[in-house]
């Protein structure tokens, strides 16, 4: 019956926007001349609420952006820093990120710029590599052009623009997480408790502490716009132009998102399988779910044109799905009613569409060559146990606290900002809700048109449902790797704050508990506007003092001796000089000097990954002759020796670089269930600063201070005694 439920609504035609827009407002006429009140005064009240509603979004974005550019000033006393000073301060893979950035605006032109972007051969020794498509610089290039086209150049500092851009595009995250949970609630008081929590979990929600050229933060504002776009897309209760303008919005966000990030096309992913789940059920219109699967197409297509033939968006699993199920859907409607096929095809929808999914995939990475990702499923096996590797690269990343399952104290920070109770409220609710929904549709029971709040049924409404599934799935997601939470906490907030603000919630569990002492509708109101003023008034008193003693405070990032560092190489090193280390240390240093280096730290390219570890085995237990092959193979002429990493006394022993290194060279002997490291030479990092043969016939110190160790690596060996 159900089956039949879901045909009926497949099948039903769209209605006529003039013919529906007008239905509408005949509604809302007699639904205000009953209660005596005129169309003017309904217009103005509308526009009022419309009006503060938008004003005190923007406000918190724009809110947030001060405080983060505060925050960071406070932080790192940027204002008052050299330039070289500001740069160390951009660590790892966001160096590299910058790096491309001061490159494109010291370009004669930006054209000539591009051009040595795509044929760069100046960043990584013996490899010419194409940086855009690679390291995903669109967001660089964006904002070199934004840059130079404003007249910027006069106006202000380069490094204050890119991150001035950033804290925006946080502003306009937090933006659209307040105007989707205010869409979903039909209240702006949701939206200021979702930035509420949002900020207040900071730790959890964002990494812009830490990283602020991720290509997550350049991404993820997009992808909360095309989420907030989507949410009003599903309503049923819309009007022609705000779908129209919805439409376009998750058009123009899907594919903006999709360009700023390599992994956008898993997320979106995961978004594809939440409103898969939501059409199978038929909790929402078909026609507007399937207009969302061809932007998809839509957006793949485009960005692997744009993005230099990206091979990676044609083996996505997001293609396959998506391809799979307008293939199904195609079958669904050729097949003559009635017959038996037609009805085992009902049945078997979800089953059909993962077979063609998986099938299609397989068939596609058989036939289109490519590279990328694949050390993604690599570490997945070994992530879900099945696979052993004594590889260095893949138990480094398994020992990356991001990529382990989420600590305890993540749920005790969310559950101390009252979040998590509130949500998992919420979830229970909804899901119950929704289980009900299915259960009469099963039952043959139609949906209804229009979902009043005397009906107590919240989980008619499909953007509830598809924000539902869609945070069940990336807390999955979360539960098994810590990483993931910046995407999932952030709806958590939206969530958890749609729901404690939301009449129709507070409703829906009236309606299960059969209230009749109070009018359950009354009190759901109350509740609605109650509950959150409680908590908003309790985080204010204890989160408030917090992060004004955070804005108060001077906190001090000062590295002395990578300032040396960087300076001696500018003053003292040839410009043809390439350097070999750490792949993050030499992420600074291609910021920093500009000069040649051996590696990045990136993790997207298999060549990459083996330079990274082939030039580690500087810290391991390998003959001073074996690390001159290796380093000579790369061109390297310099040699930096990071004392932190040859005397690293943590994270947990097993953990450490030395100690990944021992596993993957064998040199580690197990004895009554300890691991010993053994080996015939000595740990190369500590060999070395003892100045004797052989080691002095193929290094020569030429800088030092406490953290850095410089060698000169000879081009013709001395053989002393």
């Amino acid at each position: 019956k159900m089956s039949s439920g879901a045909a009926d609504l497949r099948q039903r035609k769209k209605q006529n926007c003039t013919e529906s827009d007008k239905m509408a407002s005949e509604e809302r006429n007699k639904e205000n001349a009953k209660l005596g009140r005129s169309p003017k005064y309904m217009l103005i009240q509308r526009f009022a609420k419309l009006f503060f509603g938008c004003l005190a979004a923007v406000t918190s974005g724009m809110m947030y952006a001060v405080y983060l550019s505060t925050y960071h000033e406070r932080k790192f006393w940027f204002s008052s820093r050299q330039e070289l000073e500001r740069e160390i301060t951009f660590q790892g893979d966001s160096a590299i990120y910058y790096s491309f950035y001061k490159e494109l605006l010291k370009a004669p032109s930006f054209e000539r710029g591009v051009y040595e972007l795509t044929h760069n051969n100046k960043t990584v020794s013996l490899k010419t590599i194409n940086a855009v498509q690679q390291m995903t610089l669109y967001p660089e290039l964006i904002a070199s052009v934004l840059y130079q086209a404003s007249g910027s150049e006069e106006v202000i500092e380069p490094v204050y623009f890119y991150i001035g851009i950033v804290f925006g595009l946080q502003g306009i995250y937090v933006t659209a997480l307040f105007v989707t949970s205010w869409v979903m609630s039909g209240t702006w008081l949701a939206g200021m408790l979702t930035v509420a929590w949002f900020i207040i979990n900071r730790t959890d929600t964002t990494r812009i502490d830490y990283s602020i050229p991720s290509r997550e933060n350049w991404a993820l504002p997009y992808f909360a716009c095309q989420v907030a776009a989507l949410t009003g897309y599903l309503k049923k209760t819309l009007n022609c132009s705000a779908e129209k303008f919805c439409y376009l919005l998750v058009s123009a966000s899907t594919y903006t998102f999709m360009m700023m990030w390599e992994y956008s096309h898993y997320l979106l992913f995961v978004q594809a399988v939440s409103l898969f789940l939501l059409d199978s059920f038929a909790l929402a219109q078909t026609e507007k779910v399937h207009e969302v699967y061809k932007i998809y197409l839509f957006s793949l297509f485009l960005g692997y044109l744009l993005q230099f033939e990206n091979s990676a968006l044609l083996v996505s699993p997001l293609l396959s799905l998506v391809a799979a199920l307008m293939l199904s859907k195609c079958l669904q409607m050729n097949m003559k009613k009635g017959t038996f096929m037609s009805r085992l095809l009902k049945i078997m929808y979800i089953y059909l569409v993962l077979t063609i999914t998986v099938t299609l995939n397989f068939l596609l990475k058989m036939v289109v060559p490519h590279k990328e990702n694949e050390h993604l499923l690599k570490f997945i096996e070994v992530k879900l146990g099945l696979n052993t590797t004594k590889n260095f690269t893949m138990n480094w990343l398994l020992c990356q606290e991001s990529l382990q399952a989420p600590s305890q104290d993540f749920f005790l920070r969310l559950t101390q900002s009252s979040l998590l109770p509130f949500y998992i409220l919420v979830l229970i609710i909804c899901l119950f809700s929704v289980t009900q929904v299915i259960f009469r549709r099963i039952c043959g029971e139609p949906l209804k048109e229009t979902v009043k709040l005397e009906d107590g049924r919240i989980g008619e409404r499909p953007e509830i449902v598809y924000h539902v599934i869609h945070t069940i799935l990336l807390g999955c997601l979360a539960m098994c790797l810590e990483g993931m939470k910046y995407l999932w906490t952030p709806y958590v907030c939206m969530l958890a704050a749609f729901g404690v603000c939301s009449p129709e919630l507070w409703m829906t569990l009236f309606k299960w508990l059969r209230l009749k002492a109070v009018h359950p509708i009354l009190l759901a109101l109350i509740l609605s506007m109650a509950v959150p003023t409680i908590i908003g008034f309790s985080l204010w008193k204890e989160f408030f003092p917090r992060i004004m003693t955070e804005l108060s405070e001077l906190q001090e990032f000062y590295d002395p001796d990578t300032v040396e560092l960087m300076t001696w190489i500018k003053r003292q090193a040839p410009v043809a000089a390439v350097f070999a280390g750490s792949p993050q240390l030499m992420g600074v240093i291609k910021l920093c000097t500009g000069w040649m280096v051996s590696s990045l730290p990136l993790y997207n390219d298999d060549d990459l990954l083996k330079r990274n570890e082939n030039i580690y085995q500087i810290y391991s237990k390998r003959s001073a002759e074996d690390i001159y092959k290796i380093l000579t193979s790369y061109k390297a002429n310099f040699l930096i020796i990071e004392d932190s990493i040859c005397n690293e006394v943590g994270p947990a022993r097993g953990c450490r670089v030395k100690d990944l290194l021992d596993i993957a060279n064998g040199h580690v002997v197990c004895e009554e269930g300890d691991g010993y490291a053994y080996s015939k030479y000595g740990r190369f990092c500590h060999e070395i600063k003892m100045n004797y043969s052989p080691y002095v016939n193929y290094f020569t110190r030429v800088y030092w201070n406490r953290s850095y160790f410089v060698y000169r690596i000879n081009t013709v060996i001395s053989f002393q005694s």
